[in-house]
């Protein structure tokens, strides 16, 4: 480069000095010491954005120009007043008509190079006047060429550049995608890039901004592949780049306006926010169909996958808070949604969440499709989801009518695994089969009414009039031991681990173990009968006629507390460890603390005697002698649903039990019902006997999962004594 260079011309000054307020892009690069093309462009920006330079000195404010360059061009430039704009345009265009033509080298080597599609709006930036023909570098290019004295190193790498083209979208510095137009020149392929965090260092240790283009001469170009020719990329390219989609027009095909391709000119030498002013005036001139149109064309490009672009870790935290039934509907949007709404993790917190605690293992996994395999819990949750639905309303099985204590009443009623154990006041216990409604095992020795029993496993406690407890053995029928000791009737008795408190009629507790057969504790201090008793394996808590509730040490035998506050007999009694619930016939419920002794509660609702309820996690269910049920949370003492209304029952509640979503109940006048737990509301019948009303009574009622047996009869022989099984398990294939 030598001070000749600037001559006269266009930009041409006095005494052969480059007018800086007059030359253009290509003057500036070729005349001046240090100054490529980038910072020549950097110049003419600065010169549009000042008005003109008024001094040499003002050079200085753009970026690069340091004052070792402006001292070495000292003598090579002048600054002038600027001229009109005219008068500029008219200079650039002469400068560049005067420049020598290029050469061709991708012709001279037998092929073209590649040129846009017409609807390609990214035009290299290099075709524009006042650009010299050649360069190959966009605005932001690394700055190699900028070093140079020349400015024109690069110029011949436009011809040898006849691979694919890259660049990339940045929105609010977040890498979108890749575009790659390919050698055919009218294509745009769209085309994923591994994600990189923005720390990530290249080859020579240095972080790349996502708004940087890389230069095809730069060793990072070389490393990361060319980069495209436009300073920017418009919505129109993000609209070609959808791969395999026809680009949707959505208005009718008609003939351009003549003026369309002036007016499109016109904004495009706009600066950016000439482009904005424009636009927001275009959009206040616009008619609702128009605006319409512009969204159904804009809205579509910037919908996003986000699950998809997430570490797998972070997509299955989002769909973690999904409810189940939009998870599965998550899995039909797509392949990699279908993988992740599998993950077996994620299915078993919803099991557990659901009060589910095995996982489903079949013998043979079932393929989905290949790839695809279901999740165990999955299907241990979708069972349980079909069998609730059964519970509800489905295709119940005909019920197993198992017939066997002739017109005697059923007094209690076991059901655990795949065994019933039914005892009566014919003296006998039956052990059932509740898989084929066999009967397995008939217990005989008993020489009165069978009251009470329980049942673990294989053993099987009962207690009768006769004054004596049996253990006998469920497989055999075996009577392994005959507990003596209580002088009158053993109306309760409740069984943990291997030792089980019996409450009799003689007022008296005794703690036995079943698998010696000895007494080991006797427990006295109630006036009158025991009616009924709980035991957690550490304390005894008894109720009886005596309207009192008693909570007992059995290892020394001594009564802690007396709880005073019924006013008559009390029937039934709930003990979790902490709180102790009782029940009476002066229809109040009372909630207790275990180890104080104080009343917290009393519950006050029902009128009549509470002859049955359940304790769950502090939800108290209690079934009333006046026909209603109640659910109550035993820390406020909040009575939470009452289940009644024209489907309730309409004669005393005989028993009742209840799971994490329903309420089963039986009553004297023939009906089981399903009630809803959460709402309270009824659901359907599950039993509803012919005679009920007439006579006909459902005893006792035992439910699992998946069945319900139900011990039905009646006092007048209008029902026929037998128990009825209603199964509601469904078949996986």
């Amino acid at each position: 480069m030598s001070g000749s260079a600037g001559g006269p011309g266009p930009g041409g000054g006095g005494g052969g000095k480059l007018d800086i307020n007059r030359a253009c892009v290509a003057e500036l690069e070729r005349a001046l010491v240090g100054i490529g093309r980038r910072r020549a462009r950097g110049i003419v920006r600065k010169r549009e954005e000042l008005k003109g330079f008024a001094s040499l000195d003002d050079l200085l404010h753009v970026k690069g120009i340091t004052a070792r360059i402006l001292e070495l061009n000292s003598q090579r430039m002048t600054c002038s007043p600027p001229p009109p704009e005219p008068a500029r345009a008219a200079a650039c265009r002469a400068s560049s008509s005067s420049a020598p033509a290029p050469e061709a080298p991708d012709e001279e080597a037998g092929r073209s190079p590649p040129r846009p599609g017409p609807r390609e709006s990214w035009a290299p930036a290099c075709l524009a006047a006042e650009e010299e023909p050649g360069s190959s570098c966009p605005p932001g290019a690394a700055d190699s060429e900028d070093e140079t004295s020349g400015g024109g190193s690069s110029d011949g790498e436009e011809g040898g550049g006849g691979g694919d083209v890259y660049f990339y979208y940045t929105v609010d510095e977040r890498w979108i995608d890749y575009l790659e137009r390919t050698e055919g020149g009218g294509l745009i392929r769209h085309t994923r890039p591994k994600m990189k965090r923005k720390s990530e260092s290249g080859p020579d240790g240095r972080a790349q901004s996502p708004g940087k283009k890389l230069c095809k001469g730069s060793e990072r170009g070389r490393v990361l592949g060319p980069c495209v020719a436009s300073p920017t990329a418009t919505f129109g390219d993000l609209r070609n780049a959808k791969a395999g989609q026809a680009r949707c027009r959505h208005v009718p095909p008609m003939t351009p306006p003549p003026e369309l391709q002036d007016w499109l000119r016109t904004f495009q030498r706009w600066s950016g926010p000439e482009k904005l002013l424009a636009l927001d005036e275009l959009i206040d001139r616009c008619e609702p169909p128009q605006i319409k149109h512009m969204m159904q064309v804009i809205e579509p490009q910037f919908q996003r996958d986000f699950i998809s672009l997430l570490p797998k870790e972070l997509a299955l935290y989002v769909l973690s808070f999904l409810e189940p039934r939009d998870l599965l509907r998550a899995a039909q949007t797509c392949r990699y949604w279908r993988i992740l709404a599998e993950d077996n993790l994620l299915w078993r917190e919803k099991c557990r969440d659901a009060g589910i605690e095995e996982p489903l293992s079949l013998r043979k996994r079932r393929l989905l499709s290949p790839g695809f395999m279901y999740s165990p819990w999955k299907l241990a949750f979708l069972r349980q989801h079909r069998i609730d639905m059964n519970w509800r309303g489905g295709d119940a099985r005909p019920p197993k009518v198992l017939k066997g204590h002739d017109d005697h009443v059923i007094t209690c009623l076991q059901f655990c695994g795949n065994r019933i154990v039914s005892g009566s006041d014919d003296n006998t216990l039956k052990v059932w089969s509740a898989v084929t409604g066999e009967c397995v095992q008939t217990l005989v020795g008993h020489t009165g009414g069978v009251w009470s029993s329980q049942m673990r496993d294989n053993i099987v406690i009962s207690g009768s009039t006769d004054r004596t407890l049996k253990v006998w053995n469920a497989d055999t029928g075996e009577c392994v031991h005959t507990l003596y000791g209580h002088t009158s009737t053993v109306r309760c008795m409740h069984l943990h681990g291997s030792r089980v408190v019996s409450g009799s009629r003689d007022a008296t507790l005794r703690l036995w173990d079943i698998e010696t057969g000895q007494c080991l504790h006797v427990l006295m201090g109630h006036v009158a009968a025991v009616r009924c008793v709980q035991y957690d394996g550490h304390k005894v808590v008894s109720g009886a006629y005596d309207y009192t509730v008693k909570v007992w040490d059995p290892e020394t035998e001594s009564c802690i507390h007396t709880l005073q506050g019924h006013t008559n007999r009390v029937y039934s009694l709930q003990f979790d460890g902490t709180h102790i619930v009782s029940g009476s016939l002066d229809t109040s419920i009372r909630v207790w603390d275990a180890e104080s002794g104080n009343c917290l509660h009393t519950l006050m609702g029902h009128q009549s005697l509470t002859s049955g309820m359940e304790l769950r996690d502090n939800i108290l269910v209690s079934g009333n002698a006046d026909s209603t049920v109640k659910i109550w949370d035993i820390k406020t003492g909040q009575c939470l649903q009452t289940l009644q209304g024209p489907s309730k029952h309409q004669s005393a509640v005989t028993c009742l039990q209840f799971s994490s979503k329903f309420v089963v109940t039986s009553s004297d006048d023939g009906t089981v019902k399903l009630w809803d737990l959460k709402t309270g509301e009824f659901v359907r019948n599950l039993v509803a006997l012919e005679s009920g009303g007439s006579g006909g009574v459902v005893w006792r009622i035992r439910a699992s999962n998946t069945k319900l047996v139900c011990a039905v009869g009646s006092r007048n022989g209008t029902e026929e004594t037998k128990l009825l099984v209603l199964d509601f398990d469904v078949d996986l294939k």
